[in-house]
């Protein structure tokens, strides 16, 4: 995600992340619906959302109390009304339903911290509420020509796809994979929670959108997973508790971010 999506997807303040759970939360965060995150439009029989408006604002609630579950900081940095303390630029909280109105099984959270053009290094922490998965995707190299954010210098270069690199800080994961053996029938029970929407089929070719059958369940036990395959497809999912999870990677350029789900967005 580009510094323009950053600046453009600020979040709401954090003081009501300190008045605790509102009315889409239970003590755990387990009984969450898209009717909690989208005002107007319609709702499907899978729940996903039809011609509504995505509330960033409740989204960013849901997940300071999920936070607060967790002893998570929300530093001070990360509140728009307290723009004197930004150290970096472009730093944000963001939140984002893919434009598919399926936010509590298709969005995420995240703070990008640094994504270093001249050094190419890049510094992530991932946010999922309960069961909330990333949108399939995968990345490719590309020419980038872009200003450093720190001191406005240009370049111009080629970059590698991005390789990646994640730890389970809080809570735990499902990784799903293009490598390794196709096992995610083995999985009912995490097969049903995923969006109805990596299911629908392509008219091409009468198969679905879902690339990823190899599943891997991964938590905070301290160890980093890498990516297995440069240009692969890869999405994570949260277990029952929601997860916070730091990724590590060369620099993002969005130009190389691919989805497999068509009209996917920010």
């Amino acid at each position: 995600m580009k510094k323009t999506l950053l600046m453009a997807a600020a979040a709401v303040v954090v003081g009501g992340f300190i008045a605790g759970c509102n009315s889409c939360c239970t003590k755990k965060g387990y009984n969450m619906t898209n009717k909690d995150f989208y005002q107007g439009g319609t709702f499907d029989a899978n729940g996903v959302n039809q011609g509504g408006t995505f509330d960033a604002a409740k989204a960013t609630q849901a997940y300071f109390d999920m936070f607060k579950r967790f002893g998570y900081p929300v530093y001070d940095a990360l509140n728009p009304e307290k723009q004197d303390v930004q150290p970096n630029p472009g730093l944000r909280f963001w939140t984002v339903d893919f434009k598919k109105g399926d936010f509590v099984k298709y969005g995420m959270a995240g703070v990008i911290w640094v994504n270093e053009i001249n050094e190419e290094y890049f510094g992530h922490d991932i946010y999922l509420l309960p069961n909330q998965a990333i949108a399939e995707h995968r990345h490719l190299a590309t020419h980038n020509k872009s200003k450093d954010q720190w001191t406005g210098k240009e370049f111009e270069k080629d970059l590698p796809c991005k390789m990646e690199s994640w730890l389970v800080r809080n809570g735990w994961v499902w990784s799903f994979s293009t490598e390794g053996e196709p096992n995610l029938d083995k999985y009912p029970e995490v097969k049903a929670k995923l969006s109805s929407l990596l299911f629908e089929k392509d008219p091409a070719t009468g198969k679905p959108y879902l690339q990823c059958v190899h599943v891997e369940k991964w938590v905070a036990d301290g160890v980093a997973h890498k990516l297995p395959k440069a240009e692969s497809w890869h999405f994570l999912m949260a277990g029952d508790e929601g997860a916070i999870v730091s990724e590590f990677a060369n620099f993002h350029d969005g130009a190389g971010l691919r989805f497999s789900l068509p009209n996917v967005g920010f």
